[in-house]
């Protein structure tokens, strides 16, 4: 009589082991793989975002002007004779008049609000803004700013400007001369961990006309025609940018 013989014990829990083991690499590869993946879409993500914010308040600071949106009680201490505050500065907030790009806003320059608050995954760098003409300080906060980035574990705007004799100051991290504007300003961001991109160092130079540098309260000379001719050229050249 013929036996068949069929597996041993040993023989299936050595077939088995062999297969869980193959099984747990295969799992690992497709784990390791997925999260590369997600890691690098993520990467995708964060670049495309910074990149954004970053381009928009460059030329936001870029295309500042010399346009009053409050009074302050003492003009000789802003450094405006009739008192006028053309830009705020913080470091953790600045207000200055700039032309919005046409998707966020219309109908002349406006006066917009940087500023970096809490948020629910560390702090956040938000937008707002409102138009200049009857401008109130409540007409900043009608609706809900415009975030611009998040995540940020520590953020601060710092600005250069000159002294009396025309010489470069070093940087300060709050702006006393409101009623003129810096000569530059700069925002240094610092994500939280799970951010794997950096924030490009970003220093935006005011570009002003010294034409119109020579029209603003303070200088020798004063004309009004001339003064409101620089700044509507001003906002239609930001407006072709």
């Amino acid at each position: 009589m013929k036996v068949t013989r069929g597996f041993t014990l040993v023989e299936v829990l050595l077939a088995l082991s062999l297969m869980s083991m193959l099984l747990a690499l295969a799992y690992g590869g497709l784990r390791a793989s997925t999260r590369a993946a997600d890691k690098g879409q993520a990467i995708l993500e964060d670049s495309s975002r910074i990149r954004m914010a970053h381009q928009f308040v460059r030329r936001q600071f870029s295309q500042m002007i010399p346009l009053g949106f409050d009074q302050s009680e003492d003009g000789a201490l802003n450094g405006s004779e009739d008192g006028r505050i053309v830009f705020e500065g913080e470091a953790n907030r600045v207000r200055y008049v700039a032309p919005m790009p046409g998707y966020l806003g219309f109908g002349g320059p406006q006066v917009q609000e940087l500023e970096i608050i809490s948020g629910d995954e560390g702090y956040q760098l938000v937008l707002s803004h409102a138009l200049l003409q009857n401008f109130e300080e409540d007409k900043l906060y009608e609706r809900a700013p415009i975030l611009l980035m998040e995540k940020i574990q520590s953020a601060q705007f710092q600005f250069l400007g000159r002294d009396e004799t025309g010489e470069l100051n070093g940087w300060v991290n709050r702006w006393e001369s409101t009623g003129i504007l810096p000569e530059a300003v700069s925002l240094d961001i610092e994500f939280t961990e799970d951010v794997y991109i950096q924030w490009p160092l970003l220093t935006a130079s005011v570009r002003i006309d010294p034409s119109a540098m020579a029209d603003l309260p303070g200088a020798n000379t004063r004309d009004d025609q001339s003064y409101s001719t620089t700044i509507r050229d001003l906002i239609k050249k930001g407006g072709k940018q």
